[in-house]
Order: structure tokens, then sequence, then C-alpha cells
């Protein structure tokens, strides 16, 4: 079983690998809208006072002005909620961003259900969807506050272009070893099984471990990735894992629709096509409750993946007899 070090939010990650990207490269800008703290750009302005910049609640214009520091030779680090980083900026990011294929980073801060009370207007559960249509965007999605802080240094170490990185505000399980070589793109095999195989991403990865240590107990051997990674993504994973379970259960904090079961679906349908249940937002708003009401109610816990892993397997021993 994983071991957890501690309960930490991935929001604390991004702030930590900002500060550390910050100490090593003096092109880093960081562009603050009005949440500071609650995004955990205090770490960087504390330390880097000269090169932050707060715009109060004007995402859009932020996202012009990072084009603009961009293009002169900086590296800007743009960071609010999800829903206002990428979905209200999408015109923005579009053209003056990825159409220039500009290195801008933003971080999707408080994304999925999980941000709990504030509600639907402020939970970020259609941000993989519209970033991973744009080209030459990077979307990583990293599972506890470790792996952030590890995935916000390499979004500048290895990748040029634009990247959103999401992440999230409420505490939880800290696993990722400090000294993991993170690799942008390529997904990681946490758990062996031949059974059947569950493909996480973000929070859920947690979940995903715990209903994997849970099916042992029931004689059924899942294997666990994580895909830190949504584009571009490990095709070649994701295929291995098709041909030799047989069967699929995508983990997202999401909406299903366009996120990374769609992501998944659309390489096995092409490769090796394999029967999937998907675990996610069924196309519906959410609303204030604390992350675990919420989290329970849609849907989206271990035993709620234990029950997909079943039904796929079922679906599996229909679908190898024809």
């Amino acid at each position: 079983m994983f071991r957890q070090k501690d309960t930490i939010p991935t929001r604390v990650g991004f702030g930590e690998g900002l500060k550390t990207l910050g100490k090593k490269y003096n092109n880093i800008i960081a562009l603050g809208a009005d949440i500071t703290k609650s995004v955990n750009l205090n770490t960087f302005a504390e330390q880097f006072p000269q090169r932050f910049f707060s715009f109060g609640i004007s995402e859009q214009n932020i996202v012009g002005v990072a084009a603009g520091l961009a293009l002169g030779g900086k590296i800007p680090f743009f960071s609010t909620y999800g829903v206002f980083a990428a979905i209200r900026t999408t015109d923005q990011i579009r053209i003056s961003v990825c159409y220039n294929n500009l290195p801008v980073k933003i971080g999707g801060a408080h994304a999925g259900i999980s941000v709990g009370a504030d509600g639907a207007t402020h939970q970020a559960l259609e941000d993989i969807a519209i970033m991973r249509v744009l080209p030459n965007m990077t979307i990583l999605s990293p599972c506890d506050a470790t792996q952030t802080k590890l995935a916000t240094i390499a979004s500048v170490e290895q990748v040029k272009g634009p990247v959103y990185i999401r992440f999230g505000r409420e505490a939880v399980p800290d696993f990722t070893p400090n000294n993991l070589n993170f690799i942008v793109g390529k997904g990681q095999e946490l758990i062996q099984g031949n059974d059947v195989t569950i493909i996480s991403t973000g929070h859920l990865t947690w979940e995903a471990i715990i209903a994997a240590e849970k099916l042992k107990h029931q004689k059924i051997n899942a294997r666990v990735i994580n895909i830190h990674t949504i584009k571009p993504i490990d095709k070649n994973i994701i295929i291995k894992a098709a041909k030799e379970t047989n069967a699929i259960v995508t983990a997202e904090e999401h909406q299903i629709i366009g996120g990374l079961g769609s992501a998944v679906a659309e390489i096995t349908s092409k490769n090796f096509p394999v029967p999937i249940e998907f675990i996610g937002m069924n196309d519906k708003f959410g609303e204030s409750g604390t992350p675990n009401q919420l989290l329970t109610k849609y849907k989206m816990k271990s035993k709620n993946i234990i029950t997909a892993v079943k039904q796929v397997l079922k679906r599996k021993n229909t679908f190898a007899k024809k």
C-alpha cells in the first residue's frame, strides 16, 4: 500500500515549485488576480516582490500582459481559480498565447468538485476539455502536492510553449516520492495488475489506489496508472494496459465528457478497443458542500471506482465471448 507522507493541498506544491523556479531563473514573473494567497502565489511574491504583479479581477487582461511579457523574453506564471484561468480567458489564451506558442504557464487552481462550499460557479469541471482542444497547449494534472511542485518545475524546464497546470484547494494525501523523475507526457504505473486497469488523474488517483487495495481482498488485481499529463497523453502506457488487462476504468474530478476518459477512449478505440467505465462528473453542475459530501454525492469515491471495476469486468467477459 502506498504510504501518505502528509495531507497537503496541491496548491501548496504549486507555490513551492514556483518559488524554486524563481530562485533558479531571473526571468520568471508571477501575475495574480486578486487571490494571491489562496492560490499560493504569496510565497513567490514575498521572496521576489519585484517580479510579482497583482492585477485584481481582470483575468483576460492578465493573459494579454502575460503574452506580452513572454514575447519580451520572460516566462510568466498566471494563476487564479480554474474556472477563470481556463474558461473566462479562453479567447485570449487561444489567440494571444497558443496561436503564438508562447511560454505562458497557467495555474488552474481550486479545480474539481472538491473546492466545496464555493459552489457550481467556482468549481472547474470543464477546464481540461477546453484546454485539451487548444493547439500547442500542454496540460498537467498532478495527483498530490509533491507531484504538483515537480510538475510546476517541469512546466518550464521541459516545455517551451504554454502549459496549464491543474490543482486543488483542499488538503489531500501526499504520497509522491520527492525524488520522482517527473517526465511530461509519461504516465506512471503505480500498482501492477492484469485483471483490469484503473486510469486516474489528479486527486482521484488516491481514490484509485484505495480501490485497488480493496479489490485485492476480493481477488481482483487492478493495475493503477496515474496520468499526470493529459496532453500530450502517454498513448503507449494506455495501449499496453488495454492489451494486457482488456478492461479500463477512468477516474477524474472533471466532466466525463472531454476529459481524461474521453482521451483514453479516443486512444483505445483507434488502437485496441476494450470495455471502459467512466468515473467523473456526469454532465451536471456541482453545488455547495464539503469536499467529501460532494465527492460522495457525485460518485467519485473509491467505492464508486470498485463498482465500476465490477461492471467493466462483466462487460469484459461478454466482450471476450463475441
